[in-house]
């Protein structure tokens, strides 16, 4: 069940239209020696954080696996393979990337490939909008699909993105395919929190885990994908976005990089904070149309709060931390107490932090309200320590 096909989402094409991959060339590889060894899984499970091309890499090894249909070499009669002939790739790029003008890399993109089934969450009929979950009939045609003869003589494909959207339902029909799986069926699950799902699904997959991004490959991803960027800004949104291209770009949209100078101006001085410069701020995130700059100052907010748990529970740390302003601050939370408790009210802080958050998409909370509060956990927290 193919969701539509949009081309690009802030200037990146979608995963099954993205000829870019950067930073994942061990994944790739390993992915490369299990096609080519003769004794590919029929299941992959490729976990990591949101946005660090888990959907990309899927797609890619999708379509370098359909590219070698009808083409066949004889394996080794002596050697165990699953599928005993394996088909040889052609017209390859490097590695497992196919060329943009490459057959299967074009029907791919359109979502017309015959042997390539996507799972998504769809949009409800009624309202418009994306479900919150991939419900059972998505997931029933799997079966059907993978026991259809190859269009076009090679392999069929599925590829769930993100199978941690499954619902229950869901999850345990794909577990009925994944216990009888067909040959020359290929079933590539992306997940950002395999925890999330049913451990009789774990169990039958491949497990690929892949690394956020390295500093370097994220900051030339940004300048691809936003030419408009300054090096130093894109620079500080690699930072700020702990390896997750998406996260970056999204931060970039929001104007992450300004916001998150403006929460650390505030909080320089603590326990000490100017209320009225407290107030314009809170007011300004409160205004209409700021909701996607609320998340975004959330998540940066809390972001801070990780890695400054971090620079308090280690002896010594200069990693940790986003600019020089913000590890001058931490060194002096840190060196102002050496009480061996002085983690508590931070973490007091943060599940305060977490709560209002929590409620404050799921109530409707007053922004201002919830952003002051937030403040004054950090004021409360920084005097008791």
């Amino acid at each position: 069940m193919t969701a539509d096909i949009v081309e690009t989402e802030d200037g990146v094409p979608e995963p099954r239209a993205n000829p870019d991959l950067a930073g994942h060339e061990v994944s790739e590889q390993f992915l490369l020696n299990g096609f080519q060894s003769g004794r590919l899984a029929h299941a992959w499970l490729f976990c990591g954080p949101p946005g660090i091309g888990k959907a990309t890499l899927a797609y890619r090894f999708a379509r370098y696996v359909l590219s070698a249909g009808g083409l066949t070499q004889h394996v080794d009669p002596n050697q165990d393979s699953l599928f005993g002939e394996e088909p040889v790739p052609e017209n390859h790029a490097d590695g497992l990337a196919l060329q943009e003008g490459h057959p299967v890399f074009q029907r791919v993109k359109s979502g017309g490939h015959a042997d390539l089934m996507s799972v998504e969450r769809q949009k409800d009929e009624k309202t418009g909008k994306q479900k919150s979950e991939i419900v059972v009939d998505d997931v029933r045609p799997i079966g059907p699909f993978l026991n259809l003869t190859a269009a076009e003589g090679g392999w069929r494909v599925v590829v769930i993105d993100a199978a941690d959207d499954m619902n229950r339902s869901a999850a345990n029909a794909l577990l009925k395919v994944l216990e009888e799986p067909p040959a020359k069926a290929l079933l590539l699950l992306v997940s950002h929190n395999p925890g999330r799902l049913l451990p009789t699904i774990r169990s039958r997959c491949q497990l690929l885990v892949m690394k956020p991004l390295e500093e370097s490959a994220l900051q030339g991803l940004l300048l691809r994908y936003r030419p408009d960027l300054s090096p130093d800004d894109a620079g500080a949104l690699a930072r700020l976005a702990e390896g997750s291209i998406g996260r970056a770009l999204s931060l970039a949209e929001e104007g992450g990089v300004g916001l998150y100078r403006e929460f650390m101006d505030l909080i320089a001085d603590l326990p000490t904070l100017d209320i009225k410069s407290l107030h314009a701020f809170g007011d300004k995130l409160a205004r209409p149309g700021q909701e996607e700059a609320f998340r975004t100052f959330m998540a940066l907010s809390q972001g801070w709060l990780n890695r400054l748990m971090i620079n308090l529970s280690l002896p010594e740390t200069k990693n940790a931390t986003f600019s020089d302003a913000e590890q001058v601050l931490m060194d002096r939370l840190k060196h102002q107490d050496s009480r061996p408790d002085r983690l508590g009210a931070w973490l007091d802080a943060q599940d305060h932090i977490n709560h209002i958050f929590s409620r404050a998409e799921s109530a409707y909370l007053d922004k201002k309200q919830v952003t002051l509060s937030l403040f004054h956990a950090l004021e409360k927290a920084a005097m008791a320590a």
